[in-house]
């Protein structure tokens, strides 16, 4: 716990991702990557310089079989407050529109609904559970895929709904988080959507850990060529939360 709380904080610090008296939204998907941000979060709140509120907010996207109590149960023991949304995502996606390849447009889907319960809770700072590991999985995707360079922010601002995307983890190694989650018995939701596993970044994944057999490090010389070159937004400490004052 104490390894990762030190790495949370540490990123937050390093790229202002949380002012005092914030209210922060974390996206729980039922995974094990969001239930360990919202933990450390929950915990990192009752020593954080200012201190801040926390709110989760998952999303009903309506596959059968999904039950979300253990989460609610989870929020409940830990002091933060549980919002279920229920959305039509499953109907939109793969009944009516029947999407050949559905990860795009529910990723886009999914990015709406959240930042509207976020801001029906007054919060304007949104923690996504990416980590260490998908920072190199999400270059390498950009760069076969689009013939770019390019990753997500550690900090991300959408000005169309005036809300800071954060992503606290982005020190913490995925083989951590699943040995966190396990040891702290975290109320993991199998994910029952049809395109689980079987999309494009998992293909990176397979490969990323292919190539580590024989380069090892290769995720870690990843990420340091996104800080060190760097890429848009990974200045570090120059970064700062935007906001917009007509929108408060």
């Amino acid at each position: 716990m104490k390894e990762l709380l030190a790495l949370t904080r540490r990123c937050i610090q390093d790229y202002n991702m949380i002012p005092p008296g914030e209210k922060v939204a974390v996206g729980v998907s039922g995974g094990k990557d969001s239930l360990s941000l919202l933990y450390l979060l929950a915990r990192l709140r009752e020593f954080y310089p200012g201190g801040f509120d926390l709110y989760a907010i998952t999303l009903d996207m309506g596959f059968e079989g999904m039950d979300f109590s253990p989460l609610a149960a989870f929020c409940q023991r830990i002091g933060v407050p549980f919002v279920l949304k229920k959305t039509q995502m499953k109907q939109v996606i793969f009944d009516i529109r029947q999407e050949s390849n559905p990860c795009s447009l529910c990723a886009k889907m999914r990015r709406g609904a959240l930042n509207d319960a976020a801001l029906a809770l007054g919060c304007r700072t949104i923690a996504l559970g990416h980590h260490f590991d998908d920072v190199a999985e999400t270059v390498l995707l950009s760069l076969f895929y689009e013939g770019r360079i390019h990753c997500f922010s550690p900090v991300t601002y959408l000005s169309r709904k005036d809300v800071n995307c954060i992503r606290p983890m982005l020190y913490v190694e995925e083989r951590q988080i699943v040995n966190f989650a396990r040891r702290e018995q975290l109320p993991v939701v199998h994910n029952t959507c049809p395109a689980d596993k079987h999309t494009k970044r998992e293909e990176i994944k397979q490969l990323l850990r292919t190539l580590e057999q024989t380069n090892p490090g290769l995720r870690g010389r990843i990420f340091g060529a996104v800080k060190r070159y760097p890429l848009e937004g990974w200045e570090g400490a120059q970064v700062s939360l935007r906001r917009n004052p007509a929108g408060r």
